[in-house]
């Protein structure tokens, strides 16, 4: 009897920790109606080179649709595909494959895919409508030369498919294929882009829903420098609606009961910043910060750890994704040039030793960033850094930093707060070449509610 009292007491425990733990403005792990892979790097010339895997989960026993962005780092979207999950359903990735047009082969039991699962029913929104997958999924063959065109526009080359001849992101000198990637949870077969009309419409009713079921992790793979570093995917929530599929939402028929953190009833504050005309939301530069995506914003502060020592003698990389606030034409750009508003500048750097003798980093806080020899460490949207490195040189061995993201961006941002600038940072350390641990870095803030503050008088 005490085993049973204390697996109840248990149980309840977990239930009210975990309604507590999910609300909007707050970025923890939990299913999410978004989720962000905030920087992948694939080595284009060399299969035991770096790649980038993440995986999409279903926490939900309905069928669902998943739409996947593949995004330059200077946030040119260059391909999109559609993926299909039974419930709970899990869909690994290699974004290797993905560049060489090797989609996920997913489709519904109906045009092929693999059957239900003892658990999996179909899905409870009136909206939900397969038929539009007919010609995506599975996914067909696609000619040779749109890989090459689409990893042309990831390592800043001229890009005739999609591109035109325009080119889509930064030329590192390397043949290393850099960006970012999104996840929506739609209710159709979607090839619209998140700035395309019908995409968002406020309150889930566009091909984007509000279902919070998203849930998954993304690795760092390189054979040839035994590497190997894992970390979970940004979960991004939405704001819940009623005709959305949400786990245990209403009209879901979900065998399963509420999962922790979903039952819970929106404040008015949430519902505000969320939705609200000017508020920051997560796609908000997609739809003219009018809140027509109902997503949370990532934050702009963070606290992040560096070490540079003996025990962790291959030093720590910071992996920063940034928004630039701006939406830059899917189209790409002029070779040879860098569209505004890059390089993001950022409001406050303070590098701290582990004695707290700090070093303040002067920068401007706007961008683009004038002429300046001040440093600038994370210029483009999504990137890896070398703590210590040229782009960001360090006097001290360990410590931590202080990062505002935040900056100034001409005629560009949440009318609310102009000077916010959501970001996500993760950080990276290593060690003989063959040990490794990531995490993410302390939020600070929330793009919601963002500081703009810098430690020192």
């Amino acid at each position: 009897m005490r085993k049973i009292v204390l697996c109840i007491a248990l149980v309840s425990l977990l239930a009210l920790s975990g309604q507590a733990f999910a609300r909007i403005c707050t970025i923890d792990d939990v299913p999410s109606a978004t989720m962000l892979l905030p920087y992948f790097e694939v080595d284009l010339d060399n299969t035991n080179g770096i790649n980038t895997l993440f995986e999409i989960n279903n926490a939900t026993a309905e069928e669902i649709l998943a739409h996947v962005v593949v995004w330059t780092d200077l946030s040119v979207p260059v391909l999109d595909f559609n993926v299909y999950l039974t419930g709970y359903d899990i869909v690994p990735v290699s974004v290797r494959d993905v560049l060489n047009l090797v989609l996920p082969d997913t489709a519904p039991p109906a045009f092929g895919g693999e059957p239900f699962g003892d658990f999996s029913v179909v899905s409870s929104d009136p909206l939900f409508d397969l038929s539009t997958c007919d010609d995506q999924l599975p996914p067909p063959p696609l000619p040779a030369a749109f890989a090459t065109g689409i990893q042309n526009a990831l390592t800043g080359q001229s890009s005739q498919f999609p591109l035109g001849g325009n080119c889509g992101g930064v030329n590192h000198g390397d043949r290393i294929a850099r960006g970012y990637i999104t996840v929506d949870v739609v209710r159709r077969c979607s090839l619209l882009f998140p700035d395309d009309p019908g995409y968002f419409v406020s309150g889930g009713a566009g091909d984007a829903t509000n279902s919070n079921v998203l849930w998954g992790n993304y690795y760092y793979v390189e054979p040839n420098e035994n590497f190997a570093q894992a970390e979970t995917m940004v979960h991004i929530e939405a704001l819940p609606s009623p005709q959305d599929n949400n786990i245990g939402g209403p009209g879901s028929t979900s065998l399963s009961p509420p999962a922790p953190g979903r039952a819970f009833a929106p404040t008015a504050a949430e519902i505000s910043e969320t939705s609200a005309a000017g508020e920051y939301t997560f796609y908000g530069r997609y739809v003219g910060f009018l809140g027509d995506d109902n997503r949370e914003p990532l934050a702009t502060s963070f606290a992040a750890r560096y070490l540079s020592n003996v025990a962790f003698s291959g030093g720590t990389d910071y992996i920063v994704w940034r928004d630039a606030k701006l939406v830059i034409p899917d189209g790409g750009f002029a070779c040879g040039t860098i569209p505004s508003p890059f390089p993001l500048s950022q409001e406050g750097l303070v590098i701290f030793d582990e004695m707290e003798n700090p070093d303040v980093i002067e920068t401007p806080p706007i961008s683009p960033t004038p002429p300046t020899t001040q440093l600038i460490p994370f210029p483009w949207e999504a990137q890896r850094v070398l703590v210590g490195g040229p782009n960001l040189p360090l006097q001290f061995e360990a410590g931590w930093m202080y990062l505002n993201l935040n900056t100034t961006v001409a005629a560009a941002g949440p009318p609310e707060d102009q000077t916010a600038a959501q970001a996500w940072v993760t950080v990276v350390a290593s060690a003989e070449g063959r040990f490794s641990v990531g995490f993410d870095a302390i939020q600070l803030d929330t793009a919601c509610a963002a500081l703009s503050f810098e430690p020192g008088p």
